[in-house]
């Protein structure tokens, strides 16, 4: 059974964009927690949800870890960091 497919080894590199967008993220979600809030200071579950996402996103693939099963690689992906980041700031835009 072939889960999938081979990942070329230049692929598992260090990826510095990603790795900055999480440590941002990690550190400004840290150091100032309102940023995940509404305006009526009531917590934001979309875009808390996004932004860890993209924290997440960032970390696996910022530190050079390609997921093997095509789905967690998308999910993993700098492109995900940066569409996660996207959608965040989307949603932050409609508050």
């Amino acid at each position: 059974m072939m889960l999938a497919d081979k990942v070329e080894p230049a692929a598992r590199r260090t990826h510095f964009p990603s790795l900055a967008v999480a440590l941002a993220i990690m550190f400004g979600g840290t150091l100032y927690p309102p940023l995940m809030t509404t305006p009526e200071g009531r917590a934001s579950y979309a875009l808390a949800l996004l932004l860890f996402w993209a924290m997440s996103a960032g970390f696996v693939r910022g530190v050079g870890f390609v997921p093997r099963l095509a789905v967690w690689r998308w999910l993993f992906s700098g492109r995900a960091c940066a569409a996660a980041l996207a959608l965040a700031g989307a949603v932050d835009l409609m508050h």
